[in-house]
Formats: C-alpha cells, sequence, structure tokens
C-alpha cells in the first residue's frame, strides 16, 4: 500500500510540474488551454474544481499523473496551437520538460541542503552533478537501446516505478523527495525522445514543417499520435508484466 500511495503521489507530482510547463508557456503567447486536469488523460472527468478565463481546472477519475487539452473537442479544435508561430509551438511544446528539469534542480538542492547539511552553494554544485550523471545515464540508455548495443533491462514500468518508490518512502520523507527529483529529471529527458505522442515526437513534427514551410495536416497529426499512444501502451504492458515477473521471482 505504501507503495502505491507513494507512487501515485511522486508521479502526479512530476506530470503535473510537466504540464504546468505547458500550461504557463500556452498562456505566455496567448494560446488557450481549455482545461487542466489532474488524472490520467482517459478516465472520466468527476468533478470541475475551478474555472479561470476559458480554462477548466478538472479532477478525473484515475487520480494518476494529468494533462492540459489545447482544444475543447480533437485537434480540428485546437486552432490556436496550430496557428501559433513556430517559435512559439516550440516554446510551449519543450516547456513541459524544461520545467521538469528545473523543477529536478530544486529538488535536489533542497535535499542537500536539508539531508546532507550542504551550504547552498556546495548543494547548487552537488545538484548539478547530479543531473548530469542522470542525463548521461539516460541519454546513453537511450542511445544504446536505438542502436541495438544495449537491452531495455533497464528500463521499469508502473510496477517497476512503484516499488522503487515504496523502497525509497520507506527510507524516509527526504529519500522519497530525492526520488521525485530522478523521476521528474528523467521524465523531461524521455518526453524530448523524437517518438510519436512525446513532446519530442511533436517537436520533431513541428521541424518538418518549418523545413516544408507548409503545415502537416491535422489528419495526419491524430493518425500519428493514435499510433505512438498504441506503441506506448503495448511498451508498457510488456515492461509492466517483466517488472511483475522480477518481483515473484
Amino acid at each position: 500500500m505504501i507503495s502505491i500511495i507513494a507512487f501515485i503521489t511522486v508521479f502526479t507530482i512530476v506530470v503535473l510540474i510537466h504540464e504546468l510547463g505547458h500550461f504557463i508557456a500556452a498562456r505566455r503567447v496567448g494560446v488557450k488551454v481549455y482545461e487542466f486536469s489532474i488524472g490520467f488523460p482517459f478516465s472520466t472527468k468527476i468533478i470541475t474544481l475551478f474555472k479561470h478565463k476559458e480554462t477548466e481546472f478538472t479532477l478525473r477519475l484515475l487520480p494518476l499523473g494529468g494533462f492540459v487539452s489545447f482544444s475543447k473537442d480533437g485537434y480540428e479544435d485546437a486552432k490556436e496551437l496550430f496557428e501559433a508561430s513556430y517559435l512559439n509551438r516550440a516554446f510551449i511544446m519543450s516547456a513541459g520538460s524544461v520545467f521538469n528539469i528545473f523543477f529536478a534542480f530544486l529538488v535536489f538542492a533542497a535535499v542537500f541542503v536539508l539531508g546532507k547539511h550542504l551550504s547552498l552553494l556546495d548543494s547548487i554544485l552537488l545538484s548539478m552533478e547530479t543531473m548530469w550523471l542522470i542525463f548521461s545515464g539516460t541519454v546513453g540508455f537511450i542511445f544504446n537501446v536505438f542502436s541495438g548495443s544495449g537491452s531495455m533491462e533497464g528500463l521499469s514500468g508502473p510496477v517497476g516505478i512503484a516499488s522503487i518508490a515504496g523502497q525509497a518512502a520507506s527510507k524516509g520523507i527526504l529519500n522519497l523527495v530525492y526520488f521525485t527529483g530522478v523521476l521528474s529529471m528523467s521524465l523531461g529527458i524521455m518526453n524530448l525522445i523524437p517518438f510519436p505522442a512525446l513532446d519530442g515526437g511533436q517537436l520533431f513534427m513541428l521541424l518538418i514543417e518549418a523545413v516544408r514551410r507548409k503545415p502537416l495536416d491535422l489528419k495526419f497529426y491524430q493518425i500519428v499520435n493514435i499510433f505512438g499512444i498504441t506503441l506506448f501502451v503495448i511498451l508498457t504492458i510488456v515492461v509492466t508484466y517483466r517488472d511483475i515477473a522480477r518481483l515473484i521471482a
């Protein structure tokens, strides 16, 4: 139970920080956000917490993660997002990862000050070193997997992450907070992979538009994202199965 609660709490915080980045960036460049939700995107909306301007702040049935919606009903309705300049769209799409990485820095600095009793300067330097280790390790792992020189054994799904979160929580609140920083940093980096449905995939398609100097068809965006989500779900199922097998073994 501790593992489940720790996982839901940590994962939701990290995802909300990510979505907050998209939300603030969109607001800065005048693109409307119609919904900012706490919970799994495809679960039922159970309540609207409040509404500010055109944005509804909602709670979904499955309280895991969160999302922002730039449309009222599908891609065809997200006119302001797709009519924004290439630079502004790139700013919006990359802001989530930027927020995750900056949040990780703040978390690490706080943990090193409170846990290791370091000076502010030393905690900042150690935070930067920690972030570099996570960055280089994550990028190296991604490169090895896609180049075929490595395996996906180091990849964890929800069950694996929940297990790690539970172990961190059992060692104290600072360990759980530190793990939150690690997960935030990793999510920020992974989201920039040029894979359909991820921010990196959106940025890659935006680059194609910029090179062609012609917008891609919105139906094409939908097809690519559905394809990406399908692959992502399949990958999650496979990794989760492997995580469960490890725990049982």
